[in-house]
């Protein structure tokens, strides 16, 4: 049985789909706006990136075995 990260599946997908936003709107942004608001999706797409790796860390980890003594 795979160990359950600190996602759900849902809130995995919404992560996903929030990262992939987050991440073609920066360049779309950048070049159609002046000033540097667009460095903010950037950051906000690097910090969902972020938890979705964690979350994939979670997943992977070996579960614990409880062996009597």
């Amino acid at each position: 049985m795979r160990s359950v990260g600190f996602l759900s599946e849902r809130q995995r997908r919404f992560a996903w789909i929030g990262f992939l936003l987050a991440a073609f709107q920066a360049p779309l942004a950048a070049k159609l706006v002046n000033d540097a608001s667009w460095f903010f999706a950037v950051v906000v797409a690097l910090v969902v990136a972020t938890v979705i790796i964690a979350d994939d860390a979670e997943r992977r980890r070996p579960e614990v075995v409880d062996y009597p003594e």
